[in-house]
């Protein structure tokens, strides 16, 4: 839990991140940057989020088992993206970012989402995409803890969602793409990224529901015994029924 102090300073931070900033970044890029002004706010608003995202976890009070299932699980799901690299488009990472999250929460799924973006991009190369990827695989998550009572209950629905994600994860990328290309998002070019890349985006969603289907009952296997015999984690046995 915590304490009325951190929850203080973890709003003060949000504040001051909304109020001052992001304007301070629009400002800058409109000053500085000229024609790629929108280019520099974009991926400033990006980063600005992720850091008071980290500043607020790092001020809560985590339990142990939270830190060690997301060292574990982003272990994990980096390993699977450097394994499967020689499959550009099917990786195993959003499902197990997504598995993480529908069994201890949001925070926990954010977390393993993000960390898998940086710390695998130390392989891959980091870049001006690195931000968005952590975002989107961070959102990924999170999407999926919220949603997570839901998700537990039904095999259908949580492949559904992974295809979704899927489509989520790859019109996001598309977005830095845009900003990459012309330094502002324009509409026209936007939709023509998505359409080139509708094969791309397909296997994403592809890619998403057979590692899902192929790790949810082994995984959950493993994550219903964690929960129940430990006390941990956001799953409920008694409001779950598998389909």
């Amino acid at each position: 839990m915590r304490s009325d102090g951190d929850k203080m300073k973890a709003k003060a931070v949000s504040l001051c991140i909304f109020l001052l900033c992001i304007p301070a970044i629009c400002v800058a890029g409109i000053v500085f940057f000229k024609e790629r002004s929108i280019s520099f706010v974009c991926t400033g608003i990006v980063l600005l989020m992720l850091a008071g995202y980290f500043y607020t976890y790092e001020k809560k009070r985590s339990p142990a088992w939270e830190l060690v299932i997301i060292a574990l699980m982003s272990a994990l799901s980096v390993l699977g993206r450097i394994v499967f690299a020689f499959l550009p488009s099917m990786k195993p990472c959003s499902a197990i970012i997504i598995l993480t999250a529908v069994y201890f929460g949001r925070e926990t799924g954010f977390m393993v989402g993000a960390f898998t973006a940086l710390v695998s991009n130390f392989y891959f190369g980091q870049g001006g995409w690195t931000p968005f990827q952590m975002l989107a695989w961070g959102l990924t998550g999170y999407f999926a803890g919220m949603l997570g009572r839901w998700l537990v209950k039904n095999r259908i629905l949580l492949l559904v969602f992974s295809a979704v994600i899927g489509v989520f994860f790859s019109f996001t990328l598309d977005i830095y793409t845009c900003l990459w290309m012309d330094g502002k998002v324009i509409l026209s070019r936007y939709l023509t990224l998505i359409a080139s890349a509708a094969w791309v985006t397909a296997s994403y969603a592809v890619s998403n529901v057979v590692f899902t289907a192929i790790f949810m009952e082994p995984f959950g296997r493993v994550f219903r015994r964690l929960c129940v015999k430990y006390d941990i984690g956001i799953y409920v046995p008694e409001q779950t029924k598998e389909v």
